[in-house]
């Protein structure tokens, strides 16, 4: 599980912010105060779940007398009509952090679901599937574990934690291999992937020493020259392919030999994984 750390508690309160504003006008008007509940959250369709703690920090941020307790794990299956969770306490607390909540855990499990099926196709083939920096504003570190949770590795987190090359830089710059120069003249010891879009572009970035060739919008075919061009260059370099990677063709690119899949659609196309709230007992004793 990561930290829930000062970031993530600033995201659930501007998620309650939005939500709840200056206040829940309907269970103000129609929930007494001290009313008690129990209630449960519904898995309505199958799927891979991710994001509990954070439902979970939702409701503490509104109620810390909440107790939300569940026998599933982020990362586990769940089934159709699977009570992930069960909440008790103040029911105006139940009502108002329901959507926030559940807003969050079916975007995560969705995202995770969707991951766990590029895994499935993949599956035997030895390659990774990687995420990209297409998230949605805000949330990135939230979906980018969700990804995890499917069981797909993180790529970069942003512009600064790897050197990733790509054609705009080398548009601007004139060539690959000025790029490269260029990047290892100020970060020496920095390990340098570059973005290829054919086989003239890999053979520069294999001269040019570098440690990372991402093949971009390739053919299978282009694809496969590529893999067998750079296994043969006696390097050590890892092998990405991304552009146009869908669940119909990912087992196929998976094939060519790469190490790793991008997947820009992991985070900014995944369709929510739905859940339901409801209320199962009234008038709980204190």
């Amino acid at each position: 599980m990561f930290e829930i750390d000062d970031k993530i508690r600033h995201l659930i309160d501007l998620a309650l912010s939005e939500d709840i504003g200056k206040g829940d006008l309907t269970t103000e008007a129609t929930i007494d105060k001290g009313l008690l509940a129990k209630g449960v959250i519904v898995a309505k369709e199958e799927g891979v779940i991710a994001g509990l703690e954070i439902v979970k920090r939702v409701f503490e941020k509104l109620d810390p007398n909440l107790i939300l307790e569940s026998a599933f794990r982020d990362g586990n299956k769940v089934m159709r009509k699977d009570e992930v969770a069960t909440l008790k306490g103040r029911v105006k607390s139940i009502l108002s952090g329901e959507r926030t909540a559940l807003n969050f855990l079916q975007k995560l499990s969705g995202i995770a679901t969707l991951t766990s099926k590029y895994l499935e196709k993949t599956k035997d083939t030895g390659v990774k599937i990687l995420d990209t920096r297409k998230t949605t504003p805000g949330l990135r570190v939230l979906e980018k574990y969700a990804v995890k949770m499917g069981g797909g590795e993180n790529h970069r987190m942003g512009l600064f934690d790897m050197i990733l090359i790509k054609g705009n830089h080398i548009k601007a710059v004139g060539s690959i291999a000025k790029a490269i120069q260029k990047v290892k003249a100020k970060y020496p010891q920095e390990k340098i992937e570059v973005e290829t879009k054919n086989i003239k572009e890999v053979e520069e970035a294999i001269s040019s020493e570098v440690d990372w060739i991402m093949l971009d919008n390739m053919s299978l075919e282009e694809m496969k020259k590529a893999v067998k061009l750079i296994r043969s260059s006696q390097r050590e370099i890892k092998i990405e392919a991304s552009g146009r990677v869908d669940l119909n063709n990912v087992r196929e690119i998976a094939l060519t030999g790469v190490d790793f899949i991008s997947v820009g659609a992991l985070t900014h196309s995944a369709p929510a994984l739905d859940f339901s709230l409801f209320l199962v007992e009234l008038n709980l004793e204190p």
